[in-house]
């Protein structure tokens, strides 16, 4: 697997994130070498969101108006309906998404993660997958959705359900190994 340690990952969230599409990503990156921080509107921690209940609190490593995607790599966008819902309710948080597509940075989503690329206008024409409520919504906004366990896009990195974190890590390592992705 590919070595990350002169690489920062912001992964943004918020409440009711699903707990393990954050947990078992930020584990991998970690064990690859890179520097990892939550990051989010709330200052503190934060709630995740396990299957059917409230799950573990996490720290927020950094809140959204302290940091600048200058100074990220990549960006990591677990999934949980609550999460992405209150996400991109939030201008700030929106444009901290867009400014990595905007500049080919490597950009991991899961589950309704995507439904934050929805809200910056920049997946028209773009291949990804989601949790299949999303797939009209994603289509809607000019993206081609396939039903696959991981798709890798120019940088971009989705995967549908918990049940392929496994791909879902291995494509991010390598697709944050390789860099800025230009168009």
């Amino acid at each position: 697997m590919a070595r990350l340690e002169n690489k920062k990952v912001a992964i943004l969230t918020e409440e009711g994130f699903e707990q393990v599409e954050l947990t078992e990503p930020k584990k991998a990156l970690e064990e690859a070498g890179a520097t990892v921080h939550v990051i989010s509107p709330k200052t503190g921690s934060i709630k995740a969101w396990d299957k059917d209940h409230w799950g573990i609190e996490i720290t927020v490593d950094k809140q959204l108006s302290d940091v600048n995607p200058d100074d990220y790599d990549a960006l990591m966008l677990p999934g949980g309906v609550l999460n992405p819902d209150k996400l991109r309710q939030d201008k700030e948080a929106v444009s901290f998404v867009a400014t990595f597509l905007e500049e080919g940075k490597p950009v991991a989503a899961i589950c309704h993660g995507p439904q934050m690329l929805i809200e910056t206008g920049l997946i028209k024409g773009r291949t990804l997958t989601s949790f299949p409520s999303l797939h009209t919504d994603l289509v809607n906004a000019g993206a081609n959705w396939v039903d696959q366990e991981v798709v890798t896009d120019n940088g971009l990195v989705t995967s549908r359900k918990p049940d392929d974190i496994p791909a879902f890590n291995q494509k991010m390592i390598e697709e944050i190994a390789e860099g800025v992705h230009a168009e």
